[in-house]
């Protein structure tokens, strides 16, 4: 079973699989409840998590219901605890929203929240990340995560998501980053789909971004916050919400 849940979620094109999911779910929350794990994006327990990657399948990690993953969960508990996100007035973009988070920020009564990407179902605006249809500071907040390791020109994608953020604004750009690099890899010779997933993860991703991916964004313009979430949890926290351990937070903010 763990072997036909990897294939699916990973040979399944996103925004199939986001329409199937709402199907799918329900079941997958029932045959899996149990009171060892805790999804803190919906607050309901499990025995075990789903597996999640192709190449290099990460086991225990996906949660049935709101089908997020340890960044998802870590990101949460952050917005939760540690901003005004959940309370103040504040007009939000949103890039490729992920569906653990979707529903739930469009219901909050003190968001005017606005979603943007070029392919994605849950989109309101399509856009291109290195050309934004939006004005100059324009949001309060800003989501874009695991986007910019797809996009060849990360510093124009940068450049524009600091061009529409507000004075005194903030966001969160999260990437898959290897921590033990102090450099970001590319290598556009390698053209074989099977190899660059291999390489970089995935096969559209067209890099790997290491501990200079700060240092970039703070060249844009950002104030730059790298935040480990996790130091401040307990490891039974930590274990329990299946959080990975060290993982960065990049929250970033223009300067007023």
């Amino acid at each position: 079973m763990s072997k036909i849940f990897k294939f699916i979620l990973n040979a399944v094109p996103r925004p199939l699989l986001i329409k199937l999911s709402y199907v799918v779910r329900p079941i997958l929350g029932l045959w899996m409840r149990g009171n060892r794990y805790e999804d803190p994006i919906d607050g309901k327990t499990f025995k075990s998590f789903l597996p999640y990657g192709y190449e290099s399948p990460r086991e225990n990690v996906l949660s049935p219901f709101t089908l997020s993953l340890e960044r998802h969960r870590l990101l949460w508990l952050y917005l939760k605890n540690e901003t005004n996100f959940f309370t103040e007035k504040l007009k939000v973009l949103h890039f490729a929203p992920e569906q653990a988070f979707y529903k739930r920020f469009r219901n909050l009564k003190n968001l005017e929240y606005i979603t943007t990407d070029l392919l994605s179902p849950l989109a309101d605006v399509k856009a291109d990340i290195c050309n934004l249809p939006f004005e100059d500071n324009s949001f309060d907040v800003i989501f874009c995560n695991h986007v910019l390791e797809h996009i060849p020109d990360d510093t124009k994608a940068m450049q524009e998501l600091y061009r529409v953020l507000r004075k005194g604004g903030w966001a969160i750009l999260q990437i898959p980053q290897d921590l033990e690099r102090k450099t970001t890899f590319e290598d556009d010779s390698i053209t074989d789909k099977k190899e660059r997933a291999k390489i970089f993860g995935q096969y559209d991703h067209v890099r790997i971004y290491g501990w200079d991916y700060f240092d970039k964004l703070r060249s844009i313009g950002f104030i730059v916050n790298e935040v480990d979430y996790t130091a401040t949890l307990s490891s039974e926290d930590i274990d329990k919400y299946r959080l990975a351990k060290g993982e960065i937070i990049p929250f970033v903010k223009k300067p007023l």
